[in-house]
C-alpha cells in the first residue's frame, strides 16, 4: 500500500475547513491538518502576486489520489488550485494502518 501527502492552498479559514470536513467526510482523506498565516509570492497571469494563505495537508492512500484531486478542483474557489502529492517513503507503520482503514 502507498500513502501520499497533498499540499492545497487556500484563500481563508473557512474554505480551508470546508474542504477539510468534505474530505475526511467523503473518506477520500484520513487527516488534514490546517496551517494558518501562511504568505505567498506567486507568479499568475503575468502579474507577481502576493497573498496570504492557508496550506492544507492533506494524508491519503494512492488510491484515492485521482479521486481526492478531482474533489479539490470541484469544490476549490480557485479557478487553478495547487494540489500537489508527495509519496511517503517511510513512518510510522501504525500511522500508516490508521490511515488505510479510515479511507476508502
Amino acid at each position: 500500500m502507498d500513502y501520499y501527502i497533498f499540499l492545497v492552498t487556500v484563500p481563508n479559514i473557512d474554505e480551508g475547513k470546508k474542504i477539510a470536513n468534505i474530505l475526511v467526510e467523503s473518506r477520500l482523506a484520513a487527516c488534514v491538518n490546517i496551517i494558518q498565516n501562511m504568505f505567498s509570492i506567486y507568479r499568475w497571469r503575468g502579474n507577481i502576486e502576493r497573498e496570504n494563505e492557508l496550506l492544507l495537508i492533506i494524508k491519503t492512500t494512492e488510491k484515492n489520489c485521482d479521486l481526492l484531486i478531482q474533489k479539490v478542483g470541484e469544490i476549490h474557489s480557485y479557478s487553478n488550485p495547487e494540489c500537489v502529492a508527495f509519496k511517503i517513503e517511510k513512518g510510522s507503520e501504525k500511522y500508516l494502518d490508521w490511515i488505510n482503514e479510515v479511507v476508502d
